[in-house]
């Protein structure tokens, strides 16, 4: 029997060093140059003078097989072989040789894949599952991401904004979402429905009163049958509920709205991490474009672009001009909902592990 040479990993990151390119390997830690040549290009150059381009393209995040031999056969034909996937959908192709670069960004593009995404540009949105392979959208996160990418092609393939701007879509309030200098969140704004006639069947209803941030939701007998009740006072219209327990149905075509934050950051670079806070909110869910989104997005990026400094990011500009002057120069309205501090979140918000009813 052969012996097995890789133990399977199936929780965690795992090892980059047997996918890493050789030069990226050898010289892992002995980085002492990296420059910026040009849009969705990168040069490093080690101690010892070795020297590796890397070119990064932008991909869908959920690709068929066909797509993913393509980039394959790209990795062979034009690069070095290596390749890798980025935690926002990007490709990353690394070579050693100059000449490779120019052949490689064309090769890309003929094929569909927008090189760019470095330096001062917009970055591929970082996306939640969306319909295809998730149990709670209220939308589909990444068809927004699609239409709204397809209006942003020009700020991922050049390097116009004043610093790094990274967005995130998520179909949820609970799951996936994160971080981002603009983020698009879809809101549910009415308590779940309930089909008490199956809840007996399908749910366990611990686990859902267990599964309620703010402990809204709690045992009931209703027409003779188990099942469960909301107090609509305490509900705040999250979707916890929903996966385990279906028939609370929380997706409605009317009151699920997109809302967009903004000022969110994630690293410590030059300014501390920051929260994201609510600009705007009520935005049609309106498939398959979503054309409501993307005008409000290019309406905050247009702002940001037109007066941010060079290096701010999106909460350094909006803490330079002040929360009044982001909303006269987006024009978007603004009301006492948008900016929240916190004060009440003891009442609305479990700030412990004990279950409050």
């Amino acid at each position: 029997m052969a012996e097995r040479t890789h133990e399977t990993i199936e929780s965690g990151a795992p090892d980059p060093m047997p996918y890493m390119h050789p030069v990226m390997k050898d010289n892992y830690g002995k980085w002492v140059y990296h420059s910026h040549p040009k849009p969705g290009v990168l040069y490093h150059r080690a101690e010892n003078g070795a020297e590796v381009w890397t070119v990064k393209a932008g991909t869908q995040r959920q690709m068929d097989h066909y797509t993913i031999l393509k980039l394959a056969d790209i990795a062979d034909q034009f690069a070095d072989g290596y390749l890798r996937f980025t935690t926002r959908a990007n490709i990353e192709y690394m070579v050693t040789d100059n000449s490779k670069v120019e052949p490689l960004i064309k090769a890309l593009t003929d094929n569909g894949f927008p090189v760019g995404g470095t330096a001062n540009s917009v970055s591929m949105i970082a996306h939640t599952q969306g319909w295809l392979h998730c149990d709670i959208p209220g939308t589909d996160a990444s068809g927004a991401v699609k239409a709204l990418m397809d209006e942003l092609y020009d700020e991922f393939i050049k390097c116009e904004m004043p610093n790094r701007v990274k967005l995130s879509t998520s179909c949820c309030e609970i799951n996936c979402g994160g971080q981002a200098d603009i983020a698009i969140v879809i809101q549910h704004t009415k308590p779940p429905k309930i089909n008490h006639d199956l809840v007996a069947n399908v749910c366990e209803r611990p686990s859902v009163v267990a599964r309620c941030p703010v402990a809204a939701i709690r045992p009931a007998l209703v027409n003779g049958k188990p099942s469960l009740e909301v107090d609509e006072k305490k509900c705040i219209c999250c979707g916890a509920c929903f996966p385990p327990c279906p028939p609370m149905q929380i997706n409605d075509p009317e009151h699920s709205k997109f809302a967009i934050w903004v000022g969110g950051k994630n690293s410590n670079a030059r300014s501390r991490p920051t929260f994201h806070k609510l600009v705007a909110s009520g935005i049609p869910n309106n498939p398959p474009r979503w054309p409501e989104v993307s005008e409000i997005v290019k309406t905050i990026l247009g702002a940001y672009k037109a007066d941010g400094r060079p290096w701010e990011r999106m909460n350094d500009w909006i803490d330079r001009i002040g929360w009044p002057a982001f909303f006269e120069k987006t024009g978007l309205p603004f009301t006492k909902y948008h900016i929240d501090n916190w004060r009440g979140g003891r009442s609305s918000l479990n700030a412990s592990a004990h279950i409050r009813f």
